[in-house]
């Protein structure tokens, strides 16, 4: 393992235990987080009100030394209130730019779904870009820039779904469930003392291992870590087979391929190895996955999930040695 990758490892690793020192019983909520941000993605959290959604991106912002933003999109939001505008300065007599909150490092949109179309959209260059246009004027946003949008799985009414397009350009999506009994027993006792996990990111103890311009060249590392042209071919079989699965109306397009790519490569590092395994394809591919497929209409009637689709193609797709 060269020195670079070790030092990725060493980062990873030092980074999930601050991260833990706040978030409870989330852990592969916290390494998908790590995956996206360190493969230069986006990701969609899907979880019940109150499992720290927001607090992992504040956290995340902490540890990896970078600014976090978040933005409640509400249906009277506008594309103005997210990217900002320009506003006529008469002390000085020009337009000056008022900066919106997309001008961070880690952007949580809080409830995507909650505005129209139009304000979604305002994300859109962003996330692909990096960039952001005002009144025809073109600025870049950082490098390192990053969305986590939440939803809320259980709450429609009144929402606006987002279209596949928009869907796909998220590499993940996160799914953060309610913590076992132990893990919720362990929070409910930090709250009766000065360790809850409000306090403990206000009060300094989370501590930053890297800044922003370490996590750029830390991010040009994961091309160190091997992809056997099998597994290549791996990747790429599993996701063609969403395409000609009989549950499946509409499959994942190539973005997916890269997702997996990506996100295996960045797993493998999570890991302590400079090369990927299948192991690494299984266990990414199913957030990479989810949010990508539609189920024929008749099988979606009958119960059938995603997940048990994502599953049933994992099996079907002959595994390299």
């Amino acid at each position: 393992m060269s020195t670079d990758t070790q030092r990725l490892n060493e980062v990873l690793s030092r980074a999930r235990a601050e991260v833990g020192k706040v978030i409870i019983g989330q852990a592969r909520a916290v390494d998908m987080a790590l995956i996206t941000i360190f493969t230069g993605n986006h990701a969609l959290v899907e979880g019940v009100p109150g499992v720290a959604k927001t607090l992992l991106v504040r956290t995340l912002g902490r540890v990896l030394g970078c600014e976090a933003q978040r933005i409640q999109f509400t249906p009277d939001l506008m594309p103005a209130d997210i990217i900002g505008t320009n506003v006529f300065n008469l002390r000085e007599n020009r337009f000056t730019l008022i900066r919106g909150p997309v001008f961070t490092t880690f952007l949580l949109a809080d409830e995507i779904n909650r505005a129209p179309a139009k304000t979604q959209s305002a994300l859109l260059q962003a996330m692909q870009e990096r960039l952001v246009t005002i009144d025809r004027e073109t600025h870049a946003l950082s490098p390192n820039f990053t969305v986590f949008a939440t939803q809320n799985p259980i709450e429609y009414e009144g929402t606006y779904p987002l279209p596949e397009a928009q869907k796909d350009r998220f590499m993940f999506k996160i799914p953060m469930e309610c913590p076992a009994r132990d893990e919720e027993l362990a929070l409910a006792g930090r709250m009766l003392g000065d360790d809850a996990p409000e306090a403990v990111l206000a009060g300094g103890a989370v501590r930053s291992v890297i800044d922003g311009e370490e996590l750029i060249r830390l991010r040009r590392t994961l091309q160190a870590v091997t992809v056997r042209d099998e597994i290549l071919g791996y990747i790429v079989d599993v996701v063609r087979q969403t395409r000609a699965h009989a549950n499946v109306l509409v499959g994942a397009g190539p973005r997916a391929t890269q997702a997996i790519l990506a996100a295996s490569r960045a797993l493998a590092a999570l890991s302590g190895r400079d090369f990927v395994t299948p192991d690494d394809v299984k266990d990414t591919a199913s957030p990479v996955l989810s949010h990508r497929l539609i189920l024929r209409p008749e099988f979606e009637i009958e119960g059938l999930t995603v997940g048990e689709v994502i599953a049933d193609i994992l099996r079907e797709v002959t595994v390299p040695r």
